[in-house]
């Protein structure tokens, strides 16, 4: 297959490369740096231009393509939720997948599938019960920026481009994302449950993320929102007694609420709310998690090369 990808080179995109690589297709990443790219790659991907928002030449990876995945976006977890940092978070979803549909659009021969990072915070905080694919928005800034961020993606739709929203929990893997700034900390036996530890911590393996959106790409029966996380439910309290038990260290000191508050502002609801998100269709998809359990991911994480 030919893939095309936008926000391929962070920390989900680069894992995904390679699997796609491993399995024998071809990948396009449209990126700001694509010379860093290709050679990071040792030239075994194409890499276009693109500043994250405006049309360009790199919509031709686009015309022909067999999937287009959509990664691009600033971190939320990159700084406090000022006005100016929200208004960031959301042009670079909204701006980027305005153009990636229009890129679509535009297209002679459209690429069947459009894959679009979301994030289950769409869900919103706590207060729900488990959360499958049909559950409700939340009202919460998170919830409101993922509602936006879909409804550009399902623009894509009315092409006939079978479009999925990844809705994409904790993703754990050895380099980058939670599991990578948490490790020292749990190491030292400082590691513990954030807030109440009550709030549920829908997480996923960086193998099972993949594995979710290349089972997107392949799969014509998926389409719409689909829970990328992993079948066993936990909260912030199981997760870190299960992390202190894999790295056999203490991990029962509490990052308090009201410091996180203090610290982080309204950023902290990132680490202090939480969704019991089901991976439904998935499961109903019949994929098949390689870390269903998270004592399993942990070890899979902390073993030896």
């Amino acid at each position: 297959m030919r893939v095309a990808i936008t926000g391929g080179t962070g920390f989900i995109g680069t894992a995904l490369t390679s699997a796609l690589l491993e399995r024998g297709d071809k990948v396009t990443l449209v990126t700001r740096a694509p010379v860093v790219a290709q050679q990071s790659w040792d030239g075994r991907i194409d890499a276009r231009l693109w500043n994250g928002r405006d049309p360009g030449p790199w919509v031709m990876a686009i015309n022909g393509a067999d999937a287009v995945i959509n990664l691009a976006g600033e971190s939320v977890a990159g700084g406090r939720w000022s006005a100016a940092r929200k208004l960031a978070l959301i042009k670079s979803r909204i701006d980027s997948t305005r153009a990636v549909v229009k890129a679509l659009e535009a297209a002679t021969e459209r690429p069947p599938v459009f894959v679009c990072a979301s994030a289950v915070g769409y869900y919103g905080g706590t207060s729900k019960g488990d959360c499958p694919e049909g559950a409700p928005q939340g009202s919460d800034f998170l919830a409101a920026l993922c509602g936006q961020w879909e409804r550009e993606a399902a623009a894509a739709d009315k092409l006939e481009v079978r479009t999925v929203m990844a809705r994409i929990g904790v993703v754990l893997g050895k380099t980058g994302g939670a599991f990578a700034k948490m490790l020292m900390p749990f190491k030292l036996g400082l590691g513990g449950p954030l807030g109440s530890g009550r709030q549920p911590f829908p997480w996923i393996h960086l193998d099972d993320a993949v594995g979710a959106i290349l089972r997107s790409i392949d799969d014509v029966k998926l389409a719409g929102p689909v829970n990328v996380v992993a079948p066993e439910p936990a909260t912030s309290a199981k997760f870190a007694k299960a992390f202190g038990r894999a790295l056999h260290r203490p991990a029962f000191l509490p990052a308090p609420a009201f410091a996180l508050r203090f610290a982080l502002g309204e950023m902290s609801t990132l680490l202090l709310d939480g969704q019991k998100a089901v991976p439904k269709k998935l499961l109903d998809a019949g994929y098949a998690f390689r870390h269903p359990a998270l004592d399993g991911a942990l070890a899979s994480l902390l073993a030896r090369p």
